[in-house]
């Protein structure tokens, strides 16, 4: 979030700092929330702002004024920037549990390699489709140099990358793929996929569901048949 003056109200949340936040009343009138609800308001709320405006475009009071309360409310709950950040990356992660190294591992037991491959590019393009905030709020980050994508990157896509690639390496091995780095293919898989993701999203590409559906097929045919061992001729 943008930089304020020292002492202003939510200063302590941009800066990081811990002090205690003063309590602030209920608006009269205003049914109060629930600590658990105002917290999951304040996320919502600050990943919609961030996404629409960026990190460096969004000050705490935006971000209590799209609430409807005052500064110091946003630091009782969030007292410090990490905190909030924190708490954003969790409401990111939150939707496709196959992305999960530990659900990839449990469909890498059930599935053939096209039906495994159709249903991560599946739930890849889910994450992305969503909700839409997610892919420009990590977009926004990364542009501003702000610590969220870099958090991000490694607390969810890296364990991702290096589940997906254990997998690729066990096919490599029982002669299944053709030998080549697993870390590069698995990226350069879900690259294609969500490059797909970004055009329906940050590019606002439309395709119906049937269209989708044959271009998640496509990419996962494609990539198969490039990965794939063939029988060397004799």
């Amino acid at each position: 979030m943008s930089s304020q003056k020292a002492g202003e109200p939510g200063a302590d949340l941009v800066a990081g700092a811990t002090g205690p936040a003063p309590s602030v009343p209920c608006p009269a009138g205003r049914q109060r929330m629930s600590s658990d609800q105002r917290r999951a308001a304040i996320v919502q709320a600050a990943v919609r702002l961030f996404a629409q405006n960026g990190f460096r475009g969004t000050t705490t009071r935006q971000l209590a004024a799209a609430l409807g309360v005052s500064e110091p409310v946003l630091y009782q709950h969030f007292q410090t920037k990490r905190e909030l950040y924190s708490a954003i990356l969790e409401h990111l992660s939150v939707g496709s549990r196959i992305l999960l190294p530990e659900d990839l591992e449990r469909l890498f037991k059930t599935s053939d390699d096209r039906t495994f491959f159709l249903r991560l590019a599946t739930e890849i393009l889910k994450w992305h489709l969503e909700d839409p905030s997610r892919p420009r709020i990590l977009f926004y980050s990364a542009l501003e140099g702000h610590e969220l994508s870099e958090l991000f990157y490694e607390r969810h896509i890296l364990p991702f990358h290096h589940a997906l690639a254990a997998f690729i390496e066990r096919g490599m091995q029982q002669g299944r793929f053709r030998q080549a780095d697993p870390m590069l293919v698995a990226k350069s898989f879900c690259g294609t996929v969500a490059h797909y993701g970004l055009a329906l999203t940050v590019f606002s590409h439309r395709d119906d569901e049937e269209t989708r559906n044959r271009t998640i097929a496509l990419i996962v045919d494609t990539f198969l048949n490039g990965v794939r061992k063939t029988e060397e001729p004799a």
